[in-house]
């Protein structure tokens, strides 16, 4: 029996982004990111159903551009970046639309389910073949012990529960 060929495809960091929203006092949206990530797929061919795919994304990187609260979310309040200095998605199963794998923040690790919408397969003018993928789903914070919270006089939550997550990314086919 013949063993299909795995290929390898690497995240394009500068053509990628690791994004999070998440309502701030129940007024307004902010909007925070990852600057250093790393994730692989391994396929058979360019068909990406049930590939393996995995993601990584360091803590300490995480950019609101708001120096105060980024060092917040470093902090045990959230990510705890000094003891948990990654935060790491395992894929489990890739139907083409459906992403299923385990998210692990901190010392949590929980199954979820992503949204995906991907480009087809092309080669760029430099003869590289890339594929890019939005995805998108959402996360109880509480659910990773990320607890932390305060209310305001007026009796809103600083921070709400839920965090939608927002992907963009680009691979490209290891030579």
């Amino acid at each position: 029996m013949e063993t299909a060929v795995k290929t390898i495809w690497n995240v394009d960091a500068a053509h990628s982004e690791v994004t999070f929203k998440v309502k701030h006092m129940m007024i307004s949206t902010v909007t925070g990111h990852f600057d250093e990530f790393t994730a692989t797929a391994e396929t058979d061919g360019d068909d990406f159903t049930n590939a393996t795919i995995s993601f990584s994304a360091k803590t300490a990187s995480v950019n609101t551009k708001v120096k105060d609260r980024d060092n917040h979310l470093r902090s045990a309040d959230f990510f705890n970046a000094s003891e948990y200095p990654e935060l790491t998605f395992v894929g489990k199963s890739f139907d083409g639309n459906t992403l299923v794998g385990d998210l692990t923040i901190r010392d949590v690790t929980k199954e979820i389910t992503l949204d995906v919408d991907s480009s087809a397969v092309a080669v760029d003018p430099y003869g590289q073949t890339k594929v890019g993928f939005e995805i998108e789903g959402a996360i109880n914070r509480k659910d990773f012990n990320l607890t932390w919270n305060a209310v305001t006089e007026a009796g809103s939550v600083v921070v709400a529960e839920k965090v939608r997550l927002i992907v963009s990314v680009q691979f490209i086919k290891a030579a």
